[in-house]
């Protein structure tokens, strides 16, 4: 399972690099409110509101944006006829990606999404293709400098982690979804500083490809990504070193 960092440097690169703050804005409103709709509209009782909160608090969201999408989950009409949409398919070289969608139009979102792959080089594939490649994770990810990985690890798996990796000056910790605020309650409490966390799809297993089918890949991923309707994308690709270079010069 190791490796999650490296995708997690892409993701802040990109939104680092992201202008569109009115996107970025709509797809963490969308997040809240679906949140708050399933689950409720007071956080601490609320795991996935409290890391869509956070989240958007990470993206200088206002404070004023982030009460409006809570309200939107009780009202009657603007944010009750979203529904969330799971897209399948594989990108060039064979990766598998599983595309996430929130989406208030279901045809419109498919149009785009199969656009995207056609225009990508990719195919999109038919429901349970690619999924039975993934499992729902949690990932905390903390800072390496001045903690010992070994007794961190230790108190990440007496707290409920299920593997501890550490990964190019950080540190990985895995959960189940179930156990993945526990865990994180417990790190919190050692004053360790939290780079990132999230519940996300982990691929079982990952598949490596040559740097300019890894470029086409996440060129892809970022085509779907800046769909206003899509969520999250998850693949299964083993990103190269050369590439993450490539991408960070």
């Amino acid at each position: 399972m190791s490796g999650h960092s490296k995708w997690s440097k892409v993701k802040h690169q990109k939104a680092g690099e992201d202008a569109r703050r009115g996107q970025v804005f709509t797809k963490l409103s969308r997040e809240i409110t679906v949140a708050a709709r399933q689950g409720g509209p007071v956080p601490d009782g609320n795991v996935r509101l409290r890391l869509a909160i956070q989240h958007a608090r990470e993206n200088n969201m206002p404070a004023d944006n982030v009460e409006r999408a809570i309200k939107r989950a009780g009202g009657l009409n603007d944010g009750a006829d979203l529904e969330e949409i799971v897209y399948e398919g594989y990108g060039p070289g064979g990766a598998a990606l599983l595309v996430e969608v929130t989406t208030d139009n279901r045809n419109r979102a498919a149009a785009d999404v199969r656009n995207a792959f056609n225009r990508g080089g990719g195919n999109l594939g038919e429901s349970g293709c690619v999924a039975w490649l993934f499992e729902p994770r949690g990932v905390i990810e903390v800072e390496a400098n001045g903690h010992d990985p070994d007794e961190l690890a230790l108190e990440a798996i007496d707290a409920g982690a299920d593997d501890v990796q550490p990964e190019d000056g950080s540190i990985e910790i895995y959960t189940q979804p179930a156990t993945f605020e526990q865990v994180r309650k417990a790190i919190e409490s050692r004053k360790v500083p939290i780079v990132n966390a999230e519940t996300t799809m982990i691929p079982k297993t990952t598949v490596s490809t040559d740097d300019e089918t890894a470029l086409r890949i996440l060129r892809l991923v970022e085509r779907l990504e800046e769909l206003d309707d899509v969520a999250k994308v998850y693949t299964n690709l083993e990103i190269p070193d050369s590439v993450l270079e490539q991408l960070s010069s």
